[in-house]
């Protein structure tokens, strides 16, 4: 397979654009089929400031982050990025999985969830933005190596599709401001994605703010954080948790 250069020229190597220097991109050894490739399951997510700064530059050109996701269309060609940025921070800090549902798009807010259709075949599949990229005027989005097997272009490197917006109830569009930043209750870091959806749906039940997993790498192990917020203010933070310590839950100390 025969992939042009810079397929991926994301925020993962950094806003000022791709070293000529690195290796070319290209599929890992260990094989994948579509099957095994899962849709993203959107759920309601805070966005924040990570991955969203706005506006940004890259190569000279300036970009500006969509204040929602809601109602985003679009038809374009569509690439993909794999083993030079599999392990790499993301554009809001979360590890590139080169298998997983993900994808890197200019100004989708990070992160959104999109409807990828390959306009060739008819394939189709759900995938999470949680990158910056790709900077090239001819595309309109990045895929993850899996998400290219699953709509069958990773031989082709490149496939037209369309990208349809998914609406979420409950997803707050607020972003840190300057003024102030939004507080969270972290619940605990677990390595079962299980157990730790488990008590989200446990703990989201009980309060009036967003309750989230996300996936984070600590000291090489990679968890599941749980965390409620953002919270509105002081007093909504501490009436959160007085309410989750009256289940027996310990929401530790507020983090930023």
């Amino acid at each position: 397979m025969s992939l042009p250069w810079g397929l991926g020229c994301l925020l993962i190597v950094g806003l000022g654009g791709c070293s000529v220097t690195e290796p070319p991109d290209g599929a890992p050894l260990k094989p994948i089929a579509a099957h095994e490739v899962p849709d993203a399951v959107p759920r309601a997510e805070p966005i924040l400031r990570a991955g969203n700064s706005s506006p940004y530059v890259v190569n000279g050109k300036t970009y500006r982050v969509l204040p929602t996701a809601a109602g985003y269309r679009a038809e374009g060609i569509a690439s993909w990025y794999g083993t030079r940025f599999h392990g790499r921070e993301t554009a809001n800090g979360e590890p590139y999985d080169l298998y997983g549902p993900t994808a890197a798009h200019r100004t989708l807010p990070i992160p959104s969830y999109l409807r990828v259709t390959n306009l060739a075949n008819g394939r189709s599949m759900v995938v999470r933005v949680n990158d910056r990229g790709p900077f090239h005027a001819d595309r309109v989005i990045d895929l993850s190596y899996g998400a290219a097997v699953r709509l069958g272009f990773a031989e082709a490197g490149t496939a037209p599709v369309r990208l349809e917006a998914l609406a979420l109830a409950g997803v707050d569009d607020r972003r840190d401001s300057e003024a102030g930043v939004y507080r969270y209750l972290q619940l605990g870091a677990f390595s079962s994605p299980e157990t730790a959806e488990s008590l989200r749906a446990q703990v989201a039940a009980l309060v009036d703010a967003p309750v989230t997993v996300t996936p984070v790498e600590v000291h090489g192990r990679a968890l599941n954080r749980v965390r409620v917020g953002p919270v509105r203010d002081e007093a909504h933070l501490e009436s959160v948790r007085a309410l989750l310590r009256s289940r027996g839950l310990d929401p530790g100390q507020a983090l930023p």
